[in-house]
């Protein structure tokens, strides 16, 4: 079998559409929910830290050797994780530069299949893994099943003071999504910026 290149996106991706299903979470508290990090930490959603925190949320990164579910391409808005996460690494100085205080990622993955990636590709910032999905019942968040396996649908978060600012869904194409989230940050300065 060909060896694939998950930092590259396929041209013919199917688009994901707006169902909605991201629409309630502006405005709504983090749950206290504290999850294991690939640097060792366990963090707390509700308070990550002071700041705006930036928490994008994917379905799994991608492992060479490994084998991605069968129809993997064919899902709307699946595929793209290391992509996705390579634009948050390159673009994460601009980021903290532009008001965020931190950037995590979040997936259902293992710690162990996490710090992985993140050695891997050398990110600049920690993953946290909601192995128990516990942000289903807790936030709500959007889902879809592969292979059996339920994974969350990609999105992003901004979030400060505990409370979701803003909510980036469906996020596509992803290998352009940290682009845009600069963009938003840039476009919407914390208003407790100018006290710092």
């Amino acid at each position: 079998m060909e060896q694939q290149d998950y930092t590259q996106l396929p041209s013919n991706l199917p688009e994901p559409e707006d169902d909605g299903a991201a629409r309630h979470l502006p405005g709504r508290a983090m749950p206290a929910i504290s999850l294991p990090a690939t640097d060792g930490r366990h963090v707390s959603l509700a308070d990550p830290g002071p700041g705006r925190t930036v928490l994008y949320v994917y379905p799994m990164i991608g492992q060479p050797g490994v084998p991605l579910p069968e129809g993997w391409d064919e899902i709307p808005g699946a595929r793209g994780c290391t992509p996705e996460s390579c634009g948050f690494r390159d673009l994460h100085a601009e980021l903290l530069a532009a008001g965020a205080a931190r950037v995590l990622g979040l997936s259902s993955q293992s710690t162990g299949r996490q710090a992985e990636a993140v050695s891997r590709l050398q990110l600049p910032f920690a993953i946290l893994s909601d192995e128990e999905l516990a942000l289903i019942p807790a936030l709500g968040l959007p889902t879809f099943v592969a292979d059996g396996m339920t994974l969350y649908r990609r999105l992003t978060m901004i979030v400060a003071d505990g409370v979701i600012e803003h909510a980036f869904y469906p996020v596509f194409p992803p290998d352009k999504h940290a682009g845009e989230v600069l963009g938003w940050l840039q476009a919407n300065p914390a208003a407790t910026a100018a006290s710092r």
